[in-house]
């Protein structure tokens, strides 16, 4: 983390808490005075609700733990899939938005939720990004990474079957734009764009679903006036050392395909940026945990980097 900055500078950050059977807020109690240091943290939780987890984890509250109420009370549970815990992580992340759009936070981070539990609560939405997409009516793009490794997702929650019917020429052209449109880029710095087949399609032996990307390819290159994107590359090499000397941001197809090497390589340090939305929300990598909840084995790096890029992306 950087040096303490002046209180005046300090930006404030809303922390959505996340499943509370979960590790969010082990990470965020751990975190606290560090991140204290260069952000002023908003956390959206109910006291009542900090005090017990607080109990379970044998953890004091610490000092300054500026709190704003979220509704929903119910008894803590390590490890459990509940309904009432992900109503009570939807809530948090719902008052998480609303400080953004008020202007009470600069940026939102959020800590993991549990989708099945939303499922049991009867949310519709898949995940974090998804209800931000249909919150603000945006299509939101998930990015996952690091400093030295970037991948942006085309496709995210869906079965694989639906991926190659999902990924066409009139929605990767405005994905790329928007995309291009989100990151600060020097105009030199190129973006991989993996093939959805075996090879690359292999110049259609395996496939044709590639000469959509390289439709899309070609008409934002030229619609940008420089070569931004490249492509489509071979899935298989890709996040191969060699390739990725030459490489910091890729997009991929669907989820598993930039997910995996991803986590393989970089899965504690790494972060979520949505990127195309009027607020700034980052997340960590990672998920419940539910295995190692409230038993004081949660690690802090993913969430110390999720401040650290909100506080990047809102200068």
């Amino acid at each position: 983390m950087k040096p303490k900055v002046k209180e005046k500078q300090k930006k404030r950050i809303a922390i959505s808490i996340g499943d509370l059977n979960g590790i969010g807020l082990e990470i965020a109690l751990k975190a606290h005075h560090e991140i204290s240091q260069i952000v002023k943290p908003v956390y959206c939780i109910s006291y009542s609700m900090l005090l017990q987890g607080c109990k379970l984890l044998n953890m004091a509250v610490p000092e300054n733990f500026e709190l704003y109420d979220v509704e929903g009370e119910f008894t803590i549970e390590p490890g459990k899939v509940s309904a009432q815990s992900g109503r009570y992580a939807y809530n948090s992340f719902m008052m998480g938005i609303k400080l953004c759009e008020e202007r009470q936070a600069d940026a939102l981070v959020t800590m993991p939720i549990h989708k099945e539990a939303w499922m049991l609560a009867g949310l519709e939405y898949k995940g974090h990004t998804d209800l931000l997409r249909k919150y603000f009516d945006k299509d939101a793009i998930m990015m996952l990474g690091c400093e030295k490794m970037y991948v942006a997702l085309v496709t995210e929650h869906i079965p694989l079957r639906d991926v190659t019917t999902t990924v066409k020429y009139k929605t990767l052209k405005p994905f790329l734009l928007d995309l291009e449109n989100s990151l600060s880029l020097d105009t030199t710095e190129k973006i991989a764009v993996l093939g959805i087949n075996p090879h690359a399609g292999d110049n259609g032996v395996l496939g044709h679903e590639e000469m959509r990307i390289i439709k899309a390819i070609k008409s934002v290159n030229k619609q940008l006036g420089f070569e931004r994107y490249i492509g489509p590359i071979v899935p298989d090499i890709a996040f191969t050392p060699h390739f990725r000397k030459d490489y910091r941001y890729f997009v991929a197809m669907y989820h598993d395909q930039g997910l995996a090497p991803l986590k393989a390589l970089y899965f504690d340090e790494s972060v979520n940026i949505s990127l195309n939305l009027p607020i700034i929300r980052t997340s960590v990598d990672h998920g419940t945990a539910f295995d190692i909840a409230y038993k004081g084995q949660a690690k802090t790096l993913s969430y110390l980097n999720a401040v650290q890029s909100a506080i990047s992306l809102s200068l």
